[in-house]
């Protein structure tokens, strides 16, 4: 199928859901132009347009919510990370140096959603101590070069904090859907640690 089919035969995107994108893109313009005036932003509107609609790129899929609540707690844990993930880098420097092993490991995340998956890759790739180094899109899956991982419980912490990540992203943005089923989740997981005590 030549690149001109594909474009006719894609599902056209909604504005509403397009609006976002093509707001933040004159943004970029005019931060890009350092002009803000209003002839310039017109005519990054028309070239943000012409972007999102004639070049043939996947959609930018929203959920269409947003939790303003969950997102400064997810600001506020992230920041955390960060000093703590410094300090723990600059630790691992000082005292260990070239005897630090390091691994890549593989993430599976729940969400199927591009715009969940390269948010998740990106607040991994901030934190000291982390890289994602590939993307695999049809699986979703992160792999991360991670600092300091030697064992099988080390790489498993890994997952779990990257799956943390993930999850609060989730709620501060995911699908209904996604929200249901990482709800679902934590529910069975708190059910098996009752058994489990039990």
């Amino acid at each position: 199928m030549t690149k001109q089919a594909r474009m006719r035969n894609r599902a056209r995107v909604p504005l509403l859901q397009e609006l976002p994108l093509l707001v933040w893109l004159v943004f970029l313009w005019g931060a890009l132009w350092q002009d803000f005036s209003a002839g310039n932003l017109v005519f990054g509107a028309v070239i943000a347009f012409f972007v999102a609609n004639i070049f043939y790129l996947p959609p930018v899929e929203l959920s269409g919510r947003f939790n303003p609540f969950y997102a400064v707690l997810f600001a506020g844990r992230f920041l955390y990370q960060l000093v703590q993930a410094s300090f723990h880098v600059f630790g691992l420097a000082l005292f260990r140096g070239p005897q630090i092993r390091n691994g890549v490991i593989g993430v599976k995340l729940r969400s199927r959603s591009d715009l969940l998956v390269t948010a998740t890759g990106h607040v991994l790739s901030l934190i000291p101590g982390s890289l994602v180094v590939d993307v695999d899109r049809s699986t979703s899956t992160l792999y991360l070069h991670a600092l300091n991982v030697s064992t099988a419980e080390q790489a498993e912490k890994v997952r779990e904090e990257a799956l943390n990540a993930e999850a609060w992203l989730i709620r501060t943005m995911g699908t209904k859907e996604e929200l249901a089923a990482l709800r679902a989740e934590t529910a069975e997981t708190r059910k098996r640690k009752i058994g489990g005590r039990a």
